[in-house]
């Protein structure tokens, strides 16, 4: 029986807000005309959102046209920044990976832009324990569509997802897969949830849930 753990990435297995913050400001001072500026507490409220809802949030004054071309500037230069400077690894994310990664297939699955992901393995040098991954941006799929994906062509007969916020536990249930709480992140999701409150402690908390 192939079993896998699918993982949302901001506030699941690496906080990027810092470098995400400086990097929209970088790109945004450089455009003539743009006075708009974001800190950490401003991704902080839109975490699991997709790139579109985002766009309006963040340039809610602009037309719906430029808010998205505002957005992906600010992205593209965000994935270069990201994957020179990375994010904050969560504690013990390497080691649990390499564990892991022995008995189950494991993939990221987010609400972001293409190349976000790829920022994220390519800094921190793990490539090895991925076997997949998928976001909005690639499929324009939300994620409980994507999640569906990842496990049909990776022909897993069982799979949990694992996230941080309300948005993640809702597209799992409606994927209908089980739902690991990573309680360290960023949100809360409905009281009796298995959760982890350290990514170490997941081996045990996924074999609880999946076998």
């Amino acid at each position: 029986m192939k079993k896998g753990i699918l993982f949302d990435l901001d506030g699941t297995l690496w906080d990027s807000r810092k470098g995400v913050a400086a990097s929209w400001n970088e790109k945004l001072e450089s455009l003539d005309g743009v006075d708009y500026r974001v800190d950490e507490e401003t991704f902080s409220s839109l975490m699991g959102k997709t790139m579109d809802e985002i766009a309006y949030a963040v340039f809610e004054k602009e037309t719906k046209e430029r808010a998205l071309e505002l957005i992906n500037l600010c992205t593209e230069y965000e994935n270069e920044y990201l994957e020179k400077h990375g994010g904050i690894l969560y504690p013990d994310l390497e080691e649990t990976l390499e564990l892991l990664h022995k008995d189950y297939t494991l993939a990221v699955v987010s609400n972001c832009q293409v190349g976000y992901i790829e920022a994220f393995i390519k800094h921190h040098n793990l490539s090895k324990y991925f076997d997949d991954t998928e976001n909005y941006g690639n499929t324009g799929y939300d994620k409980d569509v994507n999640i569906k994906l990842v496990v049909e062509r990776n022909n897993l007969d069982k799979a949990v997802y694992v996230g941080d916020i309300m948005g993640d536990y809702n597209s799992t249930m409606k994927a209908g897969y089980p739902f690991i709480h990573a309680a360290y992140g960023f949100g809360e999701v409905p009281e009796g949830t298995p959760y982890v409150n350290s990514f170490r402690e997941l081996p045990k908390v996924v074999k609880e849930v999946i076998g």
